[in-house]
């Protein structure tokens, strides 16, 4: 049961954000900032001693030429202007040590930045539930990334500019300062060109950037849903949507390079201009004795080694680089800035009663239970303003040490209840409380240590087995929560907790569920919520799964896939067109006609498990098996398409019984040697 979105009409363009540059926003540069001045203050600092040290051999360089040329070459000593050549060459060497250096500290910089700016993602789209999964994912995979690389070049750029730069400056102004004004001059000029070509490159940057997402968003609409494209026949509406948002895109594209080609000019007057000036009046000041034939070669190497070069990567940097930079932080700060706070609920629907707590003259219910209660009061949640709610009314406490299981049809709510009791969801009306505090207010890290949700999909990173069962409660031994939860094989099999888990996508999708339990029954989580987490265990395993789990400390909560786990609950709750019912198992079937159903299509299925006469079992070893599909109690009477896969039922003596029977995605029992990629997994 994945994530509920709310369609969008293809050709239409995705909700813009707030407008760049607005007063309420951190800025652009906030987190770069945020990096510089914790973290990074001391690779920056590092960074700035090896930018002084490079500067040395730039200030020289002109210098050292001018005497080898003065005193060596042009007076009949070789050798002296071959010893002033060596000393510039160690003084490049010199340079080459600091360059080199400065790559780690320029990385000590670069990855905390980009490990904040990911953090920051990732926690704005789980705290949206109505946030677009696509934009989300380019800002992660492109957008990050970008910020990444263009911090880092940026570092190593402009280090060199400005060694280049104040070497060069230095350098003139003692070797030669009767040609600055030849120099300062045009380099002023293209400088002010360049500011004012500045603003232009950013709009266009914007630009680009924002018809790029615009693309994205409608060609991820249009592969998402071209079945229906077809069967509607709105083949050519939709390809003239998309053509329209390619050629703005390529519109934008174009106009960028018409602004970026105007940088050249810029280039040509601050880099180029004062070479040719001094180069027309280099025989003049050398005639009337203002400059020496050697001081000419330094002022020239000056000008061609490290002037031009500087003025002509300083241009592209800030021409190209950083309008890049400010546009993708603008992007994370916008998308990201509002929706990273606490979660707010949105307003109750007109009718709706404010929760019992806030009333006047109403003591909270809450106050009365005790430690540990997970308390749900008048609780409304709908996907969309505009949507119908999936869940309305609805008020529930779990007790400490009580087994709820949910149960109802495809559809009906149950993961969004289990994302709500989680947290990870905030409610329209009504409040989700541990203790009465609202779940959803808590910080990240108390609410993971209070209430732990395992969904269907389990995930499995690689490391050691050790490292994955022990990611939630590092100091645990996971030993006796393996044999009780039945994974003792498993983990042999895969070589003990300390073997290496290289490639996860290689266990089954039975298997992942398997370790993703032993994990959770390790953490610190008072209230464990199960949502199908193990759809892909076979019924014995499940129950002992669900057993363990019951008689840990604390409370648990089962999404049903199997109606087992019903009969194995102290109570459950039955979710039916946004309305529910919390009832014993046996005092339900009385209640609800539908649960009655549920119960007797199961039941059903599973007396077509083992036909025949008792007794009637093939021998030990015989490779045949009796299968069956056994409804979900996510199918009903009406739905024979929605069971899940099929139960093996195994001759005794043909399978360990301690190793619990794990079922790849079609179904199959898996043994040693076989296991599917972990893409296969399907959600029942």
């Amino acid at each position: 049961m994945g994530r509920h979105t709310t369609a969008r009409t293809p050709g239409t363009h995705p909700r813009p954000g707030p407008r760049f540059g607005r007063p309420d926003s951190p800025g652009p540069f906030a987190p770069l900032r945020r990096a510089a001045l914790g973290a990074a203050r001391g690779p920056l600092l590092r960074l700035l001693l090896l930018a002084a040290v490079e500067t040395v051999p730039t200030l020289c360089s002109g210098l050292i030429l001018a005497t080898a040329a003065d005193r060596g070459f042009l007076v009949g000593r070789p050798l002296a202007g071959c010893g002033w050549l060596a000393l510039l060459g160690a003084g490049l060497v010199l340079r080459g040590w600091a360059a080199r250096a400065a790559f780690p500290q320029v990385a000590a910089v670069v990855e905390p930045l980009r490990d904040a700016l990911v953090g920051q993602v990732v926690t704005a789209a789980l705290a949206d539930p109505h946030a677009d999964d696509l934009a989300a994912v380019a800002r992660l995979t492109e957008q990050v990334e970008t910020v990444r690389q263009l911090t880092a070049a940026l570092l190593r750029t402009v280090r060199g500019v400005g060694v280049g730069l104040v070497g060069a400056l230095l350098g003139l102004a003692l070797l030669a300062p009767v040609v600055l004004p030849l120099v300062l001059l045009p380099l002023g000029a293209g400088g002010l060109l360049f500011v004012r070509l500045l603003p232009p490159l950013l709009r266009r940057r914007q630009e680009v950037v924002l018809a790029g997402e615009r693309v994205a968003a409608e060609a991820g609409q249009v592969f998402g849903g071209l079945r229906d494209v077809a069967a509607c026949g709105a083949e050519q509406r939709v390809a003239a949507s998309v053509g329209a948002a390619v050629r703005a895109q390529g519109a934008a594209t174009r106009a960028l390079g018409r602004a970026g080609a105007l940088r050249a000019l810029a280039v040509t007057l601050g880099g180029r201009l004062p070479v040719l000036l001094v180069v027309l009046a280099a025989p003049w000041l050398v005639l009337h004795h203002w400059l020496t034939t050697g001081a000419v070669l330094g002022v020239i190497a000056y000008l061609t080694q490290q002037l031009e070069p500087a003025v002509r990567t300083l241009s592209g940097a800030f021409g190209g680089w950083l309008p890049q930079l400010t546009i993708a932080l603008e992007r994370l700060a916008e998308t990201t800035t509002t929706v990273a706070r606490t979660p707010t609920p949105r307003a109750p629907a007109s009718g709706v009663s404010p929760p019992a707590a806030a009333r006047p003259g109403r003591t909270a219910r809450a106050t009365a239970d005790p430690p540990g209660t997970l308390r749900v009061q008048r609780l409304r949640y709908a996907h969309s303003p505009a949507a119908a709610p999936v869940l309305t009314g609805l008020d529930l406490g779990i007790a400490p040490g009580e087994h709820l299981a949910v149960v109802g049809a495809s559809g009906a709510g149950k993961s969004t209840l289990a994302a709500l009791l989680a947290g990870l969801l905030a409610p329209d009306a009504g409040r989700v409380t541990l203790d009465g505090v609202p779940l959803h207010a808590l910080p990240a890290a108390q609410r993971a240590a209070r209430v732990a949700l395992l969904p269907q999909q389990a995930y499995v990173f690689t490391g050691t087995v050790r490292e994955n069962l022990t990611w939630l409660a590092p100091d645990a031994d996971p030993a006796p929560a393996v044999a009780l939860l039945g994974a003792g094989p498993l983990v042999a099999r895969l070589g003990g907790l300390d073997a290496e888990l290289a490639d996860p996508a290689a266990l089954s999708a039975g298997e992942r569920q398997l370790l993703a339990l032993v994990r959770l029954y390790l953490s610190p989580a008072a209230v464990v919520l199960l949502d199908e987490a193990t759809c892909h265990l076979d019924q014995a395993a499940e129950a002992r799964v669900e057993a363990a789990f019951a008689a840990r400390p604390g409370s648990l909560v089962v999404v049903a896939h199997r109606i087992g786990s019903a009969l194995r609950a102290d109570r459950v709750l039955l979710l039916d067109g946004g309305q529910a019912t919390v009832a014993r198992h046996g005092d339900l079937q009385v209640l609800s006609p539908l649960y009655r159903e549920l119960v007797g299509h199961w039941l059903s299925g599973q007396s077509a498990v083992a036909p025949g006469r008792r007794g009637d079992t093939p021998p030990a070893g015989d490779p045949a098996r009796v299968t069956t599909p056994v409804p979900s109690v996510t199918s009903g009477p009406h739905d024979p398409a929605a069971a899940v896969p099929p139960v093996t039922s195994d001759p005794p003596g043909a399978t360990d019984p301690a190793r619990p029977t794990v079922l790849d995605p079609a179904g199959h029992r898996l043994g040693p040697g076989r296991h599917p990629p972990a893409r296969g997994a399907t959600r029942g």
